[in-house]
């Protein structure tokens, strides 16, 4: 599928985007908050895997390894490239459009994955003030429920999820400073630094905390819909960095500090018997409430991630027209159907399944768009980045290395089911492209490139000689894929 062959969208094909409102940088932060944490609702698994002190260091340590680098690069890409689409767009112009939709179908069936977590963690800290929602049929239909309402409320359109976001934000992190400030006469610090080596579970651990501080690259696919990204996406990072980061850090210090370690006690759901035993059964129903709708704005933000990306693969052509058509709203109705259908078959695997199979495949992800990053500065050093990471091009490299380590780590970890899984899912994507390529030839199905968008390389990578003469030699690797 090469840029050239596509035609401009219909002028009805759906509303026109720039009618709708853009999103400004308070919702923004709160989007990218739900996207990555929604507060400390899932950390549990840490302190009952490592114990108190290695669970503390690993949210001081693993942003600075992880989250940062991330971060830094969806701001250099995003504002690069500020489009919907993001990383599926910054890596089909370092790679091609065809590992364009292999990182597009990882990314997207990782984070449909990821959403299935939400219902699951949902009920989890309900299920202790409503027995019924344990198991069985009363689950199944509150599973659904849920589901059904979040996926309307994105449908409506993503001003109101973020402000929705906003609102969700401030309710769900209040409880925990409360609980601070409760908490505050019972801390005994010599319980920070509890510690036994012959006792880590490495690869929940690991697996927890990267499912926890990953996914700062999903706003990338929002870019089309944000006021001003150029200026807005980095802010709206940064601070969204240092929310998520105290998020995590000051209630697993109240929990581990005010209250005597017991680590199996340590699962999903134990911060709302933290806040009874130090505040009273007040204090655990607004833990409770504030789990139930930090999981509603974590849904809401990764299904509009994960529709946004569908809509801005389809206006690049890589899938077909029926995904870039908006609803009166301006959302992309196909790709919300879509990955709802995904969340609903997908929510009957366990927790630690979930975050094991999503990990896996987001792990492939990011690898390609650290590929991308490095060779998009090497190739096109020149090429207009409103936000550049001040480094260079060894720099940038140097900055990747770290976080691939841990790749190798959390994919090396994974269960031989979790492992077979996944690869069988990359293996549907290296299928998929060529026939959707085949219907397209066939006519099929209709693929076209929106007008409002600019060429790969002409826009960002220039028009030089030497410019021309890559992109011919890119042009020539594509046709290469199409025909295989």
């Amino acid at each position: 599928m090469r840029n050239a062959e596509y035609v401009g969208l219909e002028d009805d094909a759906s509303p026109k985007y720039d009618n709708f409102k853009k999103v400004s940088i308070i919702p923004l932060v709160f989007l990218i908050f739900y996207e990555v944490s929604g507060g400390p609702f899932g950390v549990e698994d840490t302190v009952q895997a490592a114990g108190p002190l290695l669970a503390l260091l690993g949210f001081l340590l693993f942003p600075v390894i992880w989250s940062i680098p991330e971060a830094l690069i969806t701001a250099e890409m995003g504002t690069m490239f500020p489009e919907n689409g993001g990383y599926v767009v910054w890596v089909s112009s370092a790679l091609g459009p065809y590992w364009g939709f292999q990182q597009g179908w990882m990314k997207w069936l990782s984070g449909v994955i990821d959403n299935a977590l939400y219902p699951v963690l949902f009920l989890d800290y309900l299920k202790s003030a409503i027995p019924g929602l344990e198991g069985g049929l009363p689950r199944i239909i509150a599973v659904l429920a849920l589901t059904l309402a979040l996926t309307y409320m994105n449908y409506r359109g993503l001003t109101i999820v973020g402000w929705v976001a906003v609102l969700l934000g401030v309710f769900s992190i209040l409880p925990f400073v409360v609980m601070g400030l409760v908490a505050i006469p019972e801390l005994e610090p010599s319980r920070w630094f509890v510690i036994d080596l012959h006792n880590v579970n490495w690869g929940l651990y690991l697996n927890t905390l990267f499912w926890n501080l990953n996914y700062w690259d999903s706003i990338s696919t929002l870019a089309g819909e944000v006021e001003n990204p150029n200026k807005t996406l980095p802010k709206a990072l940064f601070y969204a960095l240092i929310l998520v980061v105290l998020g995590y850090f000051v209630p697993l210090l109240v929990g581990t500090g005010a209250i005597p370690l017991d680590r199996e006690m340590w699962v999903d759901g134990y911060f709302a018997d933290i806040a009874k035993i130090l505040g009273g059964i007040w204090l655990r129903s607004w833990i409770q409430g504030a789990s139930a709708l930090s999981n509603m704005g974590m849904f809401v933000a990764e299904m509009s991630s994960d529709s946004f990306q569908l809509l801005g693969m389809a206006e690049r052509g890589m899938l077909p027209d029926f995904f870039a058509k908006r609803s009166r709203y301006g959302t992309p109705l196909t790709g919300i159907l879509f990955s709802a259908s995904g969340v609903i078959l997908l929510s009957w695997l366990s927790f630690q399944e979930i975050v094991a199979a999503e990990n896996f495949l987001y792990c492939f992800g990011m690898i390609m768009e650290f590929i991308a990053f490095v060779k998009l500065r090497m190739r096109y050093p020149a090429a207009s980045r409103p936000y550049m990471i001040p480094v260079g091009t060894t720099g940038a490299i140097l900055m990747c290395i770290p976080p691939t380590l841990l790749i190798c780590v959390v994919l090396a970890l994974a269960s031989f089911k979790v492992m077979v899984i996944s690869l069988l899912a990359v293996m549907i994507g290296l299928v998929m492209q060529p026939c959707l390529l085949y219907a397209e030839k066939k006519r099929w199905l209709r693929f076209s490139m929106s007008s409002d968008l600019p060429d790969f390389h002409s826009a960002y990578h220039g028009d030089t000689e030497s410019g021309k003469q890559r992109r011919e030699e890119e042009e020539e690797e594509e046709d290469g894929f199409a025909s295989q």
